[in-house]
């Protein structure tokens, strides 16, 4: 047990030096690459250096969000694998990303709202909505709240919501085009205040997520076993919820819909670190915010002068992790 505590500890702080890593890559790689030192003068000295300028109005802002996004969706990813009992599960599976999706198309086609700014709080506030709806509609039902019932309502009410999406965009040509730049998934373009108002939202979801990672483990065992050994399964389930949807609305409202970051984030930490959801959680956090800072970095370089958004990137390096959970289907049930 002492070896795998070591491991566990080892693994931690070696994912979080890899988000260190991708912070200081994001703050110093671009279209202009800055020297470290131009960086490091931005941040604790500032002048009226270009760089200065760069580093402090267009890349902290984006680097700030690249953090709080990838630890929100990575962590996300965690708890909707486990709720549903579903290895191939990612936060939209209950319906969260498409009901951001709708209340932005509504602030763009009924109150005619412009800026990012001004229509995360929709993207926020639908994806609450239909996160509740989801899991109020599957403790109605016979089974109530079950990782099934959950999957089957989410999957429903995805579909249900992506298809009146379609439906607007297709008949309002100028909501199409404000929508197609917030859909793609990128952190370029959103100012501080962005971040500032769904950091809140994320924060919460974190400390809910802490809350609930014990439950997970007994939760992780089925039912009745949980029941046996004391754990509140209906509080858990809740917790875990609310969790997800928080951290996946905020996110998601936030960046646009960025894949693959809540699927393949957790599958790599629970191959590192196992299933115990305390760690499995604190791992998924920097490896979260690494892989979408990586994937930030790689999009800003790799067709220069040109830039590829965030959420395209995450979507190529996401299709080989799914080849490699088919092939090796340990990884998914470890």
């Amino acid at each position: 047990m002492a070896v795998i505590g070591r491991r566990r500890v080892l693994v931690l702080v070696g994912a979080c030096v890899l988000a260190i890593l991708a912070v200081i890559a994001s703050l110093a790689v671009g279209n202009l690459d800055i020297p470290l030192r131009d960086v490091w003068t931005a941040l604790f000295s500032p002048d009226d250096s270009a760089h200065t300028l760069i580093v402090r109005t267009q890349r902290v802002p984006r680097t700030v969000l690249g953090v709080v996004a990838g630890a929100a969706l990575a962590v996300a990813g965690v708890l909707m694998q486990s709720l549903t009992r579903n290895p191939l599960a990612d936060p939209r599976i209950m319906g969260v990303s498409s009901g951001a999706s709708l209340g932005v198309v509504i602030a763009i086609t009924l109150f005619g709202i412009e800026t990012l700014p001004g229509y995360v709080w929709f993207g926020i506030v639908g994806a609450l909505a239909s996160g509740t709806l989801v899991y109020s509609l599957a403790a109605r039902t016979r089974s109530g709240s079950s990782p099934v019932t959950l999957a089957l309502v989410g999957a429903a009410l995805n579909a249900s919501f992506g298809a009146v999406v379609i439906a607007i965009l297709t008949v309002d040509a100028q909501t199409f085009d404000q929508y197609r730049f917030w859909v793609i998934g990128s952190l370029t373009g959103r100012p501080a205040e962005v971040t500032f108002s769904v950091l809140p939202f994320i924060v919460a979801g974190l400390v809910l997520a802490a809350v609930c990672a014990r439950g997970l483990d007994a939760l992780a065992l089925g039912d009745d076993v949980a029941v046996g050994l004391g754990s509140r399964v209906g509080f858990t389930r809740v917790t875990a919820a609310a969790s997800s949807v928080l951290l996946t609305g905020a996110a998601v409202a936030a960046t646009g819909p960025i894949g693959f970051v809540g699927l393949a984030v957790p599958h790599f930490a629970r191959a590192l670190v196992g299933s115990d959801h305390r760690w499995l959680l604190a791992v998924s956090l920097p490896l979260g915010t690494a892989f979408l800072l990586g994937s930030d970095v790689i999009g800003r370089v790799i067709l220069l002068p040109d830039e590829i958004r965030a959420g395209v990137i995450t979507a190529v390096l996401g299709a080989p992790i799914l080849l490699m959970l088919v092939r090796r289907p340990r990884l998914v049930t470890a």
